[in-house]
């Protein structure tokens, strides 16, 4: 007797992923989800997999459970999906201190980002 399933929030023509807590700031991951918004999943992939950012490998793996999630758990068609969203937003910020001179003190800022991919199928015309 658990409780009854939420409706699905998507809808049936398309799978997301959330991948929070990535250690980055949202702007740099901004340039990186700029890169893939509009493509099809197999050119968003191969352009991640030769990214020169440090933080493509983690969009990377976020796009590859995204496909994932799209084949395994709603049955869509992997060769037709496209990269139809991926949003970023601001985490925490982790602060630190760092002495200076004369007895002074600077803070650091150490952002976090979450990031949201959703994978679409396209309609066939």
């Amino acid at each position: 007797m658990g409780k009854k399933s939420a409706p699905r929030r998507a809808a049936d023509n398309e799978a997301s992923v959330h991948v929070r807590g990535l250690r980055v700031s949202p702007q740099k991951l901004n340039l990186v989800a700029e890169s893939i918004r509009g493509k099809k999943v197999e050119t968003a992939l191969v352009d991640l997999e030769f990214s020169r950012r440090r933080i493509a490998g983690a969009v990377l793996k976020g796009l590859q459970s995204a496909l994932a999630n799209a084949e395994n758990n709603h049955q869509l068609d992997g060769d037709r999906l496209y990269v139809a969203e991926a949003s970023v937003g601001k985490g925490i910020v982790m602060k630190r201190w760092r002495a200076r001179a004369r007895g002074r003190v600077a803070r650091i800022q150490k952002p976090f980002s979450n990031l949201t991919i959703v994978v679409r199928e396209q309609e066939e015309a």
